[in-house]
C-alpha cells in the first residue's frame, strides 16, 4: 500500500528480521554498525497504521462515548485501524468512520500524520470530513459499545483543550480556531509517499 509519511519518520531498515509476530505488535531487529566501527543488535516494533477524523455535521462534530472490554469507557473522534483489505488510507477512514457512526461523507482531507513513537513503526492519520452524504446504523465490532454525539463546536473545543479521553491528540488544529469553518481551514498535510506493507 502506497501511504504518506512525515518527513522526520522512523523506519525499520529493508534488511530487519522478524524476530516475533504478536497478535498487534511485531518486533524486528537488525545488527546497526556503531560511530566505533563496532557493531550492536538494534530493535523496533511494528503494528498496523490508525486511522481518525474530525466528522463535521451542519456546524457539530461527532464524538464517541467508546466502551472497550479491556480499557472501559473513553471519549474520541471515530477511527481505528487500517485493515489489510483496505485499498488505501482514505478507505480505511471512510470505513472506520461509517461503521462506527453509519455517517458517510463526501470531502475529506487528510490534516495530519504522526508517529506516536520512533520505537514503533505505526503511523496515525487524521482527516477532516465534512458534507453528509448519508446515515445508515453503525455496524460494530464484538468488542465495541459506541454511542455517537453530535457536540456544538465550543464543547467539543474545550474537551480537546482538557485533553479529555483520546479528544487532546487534535489540540493543535482547535487551540487557534473559533468555529467548524475555521477547522475546515486546516492546510492539507505534506509528507513522503513511501510503499510500504
Amino acid at each position: 500500500m502506497q501511504k504518506i509519511i512525515p518527513q522526520e519518520a522512523t523506519l525499520i531498515p529493508e534488511g530487519a528480521k522478524l524476530v516475533f509476530e504478536g497478535v498487534m505488535y511485531d518486533v524486528y531487529q537488525w545488527e546497526q554498525e556503531l560511530f566505533d566501527g563496532t557493531t550492536d543488535t538494534f530493535e523496533m516494533l511494528r503494528r498496523a497504521d490508525t486511522v481518525m477524523a474530525l466528522c463535521i455535521v451542519d456546524d457539530k462534530i461527532l464524538v464517541l462515548k467508546d466502551i472497550q472490554p479491556h480499557r472501559g469507557e473513553r471519549i474520541s473522534f471515530p477511527g481505528g485501524r487500517i485493515d489489510d483489505e483496505d485499498d488505501d488510507v482514505l478507505g480505511a477512514a471512510k470505513r472506520e468512520v461509517r461503521e462506527e457512526t453509519g455517517y458517510s461523507f463526501r470531502n475529506w482531507k487528510l490534516i495530519r500524520v504522526a508517529q506516536p513513537s520512533t520505537k514503533i513503526e505505526w503511523f496515525v492519520y487524521e482527516f477532516i470530513a465534512w458534507d453528509v452524504i448519508d446515515t445508515s446504523e453503525p455496524h460494530l465490532d464484538a468488542g465495541e459499545m459506541i454511542t455517537v454525539e453530535e457536540k456544538d463546536f465550543d464543547t467539543v473545543k474545550q474537551l480537546v483543550l482538557t485533553r479529555k479521553g483520546y479528544l487532546g491528540e487534535s489540540a493543535e488544529f482547535f487551540e487557534n480556531a473559533a468555529s467548524t469553518d475555521d477547522l475546515l481551514q486546516t492546510l492539507e498535510f505534506i509528507g513522503d509517499y513511501i510503499s510500504r506493507g
